[in-house]
Parts: structure tokens; sequence; C-alpha cells
């Protein structure tokens, strides 16, 4: 979806406002080359592995954190209002999920304004870029669209309007 950087501080130079980032080592290479995500997203599991305590992203000094439970290939409420409140609010928000946070790419796509940046992992490759704009969107919607579940609920969820 995006382009691929394995250089935090290269891709820091290319970021636009707000910054989301999903995942934990995306979190943890962001922070440490000074760009501290304004939504960051983490479960302590990278590649269906535990991360270990010190492999874990600082979470400490966000002006917000928001605990939620979220299964394998699920996109619940809670994290669906989560997210949209987490790119809604005023200064630095992390996301904790017991479980998985690995479809949040596609619903932080959507819930972002224009010129924000979404940064997830690419296991393997490093951590793709997704600059948002109506396109980026557009094709999150369409992929959010064709899964299972209650797409007016997660519209309102995400604080957008179906057609947008």
């Amino acid at each position: 979806m995006g382009r691929v950087y394995t250089d935090p501080a290269r891709l820091r130079g290319e970021l636009g406002t707000p910054v989301v980032a999903v995942g934990d080592v995306v979190t943890r290479h962001l922070t440490d080359a000074g760009a501290r995500p304004d939504l960051a997203v983490v479960d302590w599991v990278t590649e269906r592995e535990r991360l270990p305590a010190a492999d874990r992203p600082g979470i400490e000094g966000y002006d917000g954190r928001i605990d939620v439970a979220n299964p394998a290939a699920v996109l619940t409420g809670d994290l669906l209002a989560a997210i949209g409140e987490g790119i809604e609010r005023d200064g630095t928000t992390v996301i904790v999920v017991d479980g998985e946070e690995d479809l949040v790419t596609l619903p932080a796509l959507v819930a972002a304004p224009t010129d924000a940046s979404v940064v997830y992992g690419q296991p393997g490759e490093g951590m793709v870029h997704v600059p948002v704009d109506d396109a980026a969107s557009g094709r999150a919607r369409d992929l959010l669209g064709r899964m299972d579940g209650d797409h007016d609920r997660l519209w309102e969820l995400l604080d957008v309007e179906p057609g947008e």
C-alpha cells in the first residue's frame, strides 16, 4: 500500500501529521528515531511471537493510554472506537491491545485525516509508510467493506460517513 523503509531516520523526514504507528517494532523504531507517533497501537507480539520486555517499545510518556481486547482476525467495536478516539485526541495516545492489532492499518487509514501518515510493519521487509489521501483511504474502505460484519457500525465507530 505504501513505500517500504528500513531506515527510521529517513522515514522520519517523510512523515505527515498525525502519525499513526501500527505494531510494536514500528512504534519502537519511530520512537528511537525521535518521531514518537501521535497514535501507537501495540500488542507486545511480533511475527506471532511474544516480545521480551527489553524489545518492547516504551509507552511511558504518552498523554493517554487505552487498553482493549481484540482477538486475531477481528476488529472489535472497542478497538475501532479506540482508533477513532486516539486519532481525534489532542496529544499522544497508545492503544495496548490484548490479542492482535494486525488489521488496525485499514481503519486507521479511514479515520486519519488527509496528510496524516500511517506506518505499519512488513515482516522481513521494513516499515511501510502510507500517506493518507483519498486514494489510500478509498482502498482501505473498499477492503473493510469486503469483510464480514456490521459496516454501518464500523463507519459510526470510526466517526466517518459511509460514502466519504
